[in-house]
């Protein structure tokens, strides 16, 4: 890696740079790709935003026109690469879509390939923090700014008619690369000083920005692992998308061949939800569903006793399926209550379902008069799920409906789909779901509450009640409990409160 500064220098390596003597007066400018990513290739992020806006026909159109990028990359310039990636990507896609993939679906993909030595030299700087890409700016701009804290981003930008990317890059810079970082650099300056320190990797395209600062070093190309993502300066909670994996062209292509395949065999697993619940049990087995049952279910009461009350189950919240596989694992069918959901899964679901209002009295009175009949109820305090190993603050209504109260940690394996969303359409879920090759579904049942800790027989308020299930649960699972809400949830990654039109 030779590169020339001022002088005809080279650029040192990264790893000789002394961050310790950086600090609050320090200023820096970076590359991304291949410098504070570890990855060079942006692939896997136009993947992740053309499958969100697309599906899998604009991820197949990506695919198809990947190889002719890379040899576009090899035998032309990087600009042409970019330019049919962006093409490929966005072209017919609504801006609006494309700003909200970035927020909701990239910052926990870009948050798992941080570069420990270009981090650790970024971080160091926190006066100002520039960072300067061939991406699309749309793209790598909101995890930049909220979760590595950059200023400014400079990245090549759409073209845009009506709303809609047309495909092309803005002709009036074209792609951010070679010349136009420094243009961009000047820009983001202005009248003040060059920042103290650039990071590159590309000894071509990244030593013409690199020049202009103090001091300048090269980010070497060996692979490293990631920064762990608890160290960075904030945590990425709440994620959407479809796509577990990260999208390599490999896994991209996997994905496409195994849609159609996934969703015939999503619909046979449906299907199979009309059969009695211990069948259930053994034909999700056998179609590749693994159900995995902990701790000793309780025993179901007698009905024929007088004034015998059902049990409540507060179970944790990964997947609309929770209820579900709840009531596989008991081996019969558990009402449970429902807030956003679609009709469709409601129509799907093999155990019985009652919407609620989100209006505390009249639900309170609904969840209890099933109670006060002998069934048992499945209640999600939560209020809406949650992917990463976090617990959200439960809500404490289900304390005060009864003391019959039994914990359950639910945990879920997917390997292709997620089956949640916050932005999509939820009627697809558990189609999602199921499509996933071999889903497993974890369901521990933890001891039933002791009277003292509840709200009748020991005098706990409501509150106390849900926090000690939800710092049980959270114990059992080895996750962290978290003050966020349903609301937090969906401001963060769709800007609305959650609600969902029943008929979606």
């Amino acid at each position: 890696m030779e590169a020339t500064t001022r002088g005809n220098k080279p650029f040192p390596p990264v790893g000789k740079c002394d961050a310790s003597r950086l600090g609050p007066h320090s200023t820096v400018v970076s590359d991304l790709d291949g410098t504070l990513l570890r990855s060079r290739s942006a692939f896997p992020y136009y993947a992740l935003v053309a499958f969100d806006t697309g599906g899998v026909p604009r991820l197949a159109l990506l695919l198809l026109l990947a190889p002719l990028a890379a040899a576009l990359h090899r035998l032309v310039s990087e600009a042409a690469a970019v330019r049919v990636l962006v093409f490929a990507a966005t072209a017919g896609a609504r801006v609006a879509d494309i700003q909200s993939a970035a927020r909701a679906v990239l910052p926990k993909a870009y948050a798992e390939d941080v570069r420990p030595d270009a981090w650790r030299v970024f971080a160091a700087c926190a006066r100002r923090r520039l960072v300067l890409t061939a991406t699309p700016r749309v793209m790598a701009e909101p995890f930049l700014r909220d979760i590595l804290g950059a200023d400014a981003v400079a990245g090549t930008e759409l073209a845009t008619w009506r709303g809609r990317a047309t495909g092309w890059v803005d002709a009036r810079r074209g792609v951010l690369v070679g010349e136009g970082k420094a243009d961009a650099l000047r820009e983001m300056v202005g009248d003040g000083e060059m920042p103290d320190v650039a990071l590159g990797d590309d000894p071509g395209s990244d030593c013409d920005f690199m020049s202009l600062c103090k001091e300048a070093y090269l980010v070497p190309r060996t692979p490293v692992e990631a920064v762990d993502v608890k160290k960075l300066p904030k945590r990425v909670i709440f994620h959407d998308g479809r796509l577990v994996q990260r999208p390599t062209p490999l896994v991209a292509l996997f994905v496409v061949l195994w849609f159609p395949v996934g969703f015939l065999l999503s619909v046979v697993r449906l299907a199979a939800g009309i059969l009695p619940m211990p069948w259930l049990y053994v034909a999700f087995h056998a179609l590749g569903v693994r159900v995995i049952v902990r701790g000793t279910p309780p025993r179901r009461p007698n009905r024929r006793d007088a004034g015998r009350a059902g049990v409540l189950f507060a179970c944790s919240h990964r997947t609309p399926y929770d209820p579900v596989f709840l009531s596989i694992a008991l081996g019969r069918p558990v009402t449970t209550v429902t807030y956003s959901i679609s009709r469709i899964t409601e129509l799907v679901s093999p155990i019985p379902t009652v919407r609620l209002t989100r209006d505390r009295a009249p639900d309170a009175a609904t969840m209890r008069s099933i109670l006060t009949k002998g069934d048992d109820l499945t209640v999600c305090p939560e209020g809406t799920t949650c992917r990463e190993p976090f617990l959200l603050r439960f809500s404490a209504l289900f304390a005060e409906l009864t003391d019959d109260i039994v914990p359950v940690a639910t945990e879920c394996r997917m390997s292709v789909f997620y089956g949640t969303t916050a932005r999509g359409w939820k009627g697809v879920d558990p189609f999602y779901f199921l499509m996933n090759p071999t889903p497993v579904y974890i369901v521990t049942f933890l001891d039933k509450l002791p009277a003292q800790v509840t709200c009748g027989g020991g005098g706990k308020s409501s509150h106390e009640v849900a926090n000690y299930v939800q710092k049980l649960i959270a114990s059992k699972l080895s996750y962290e409990c978290t003050g966020f809400t349903r609301k937090d949830k969906y401001r963060i990654l769709a800007d609305n409160n959650g609600i969902v039109n029943a008929n979606k």
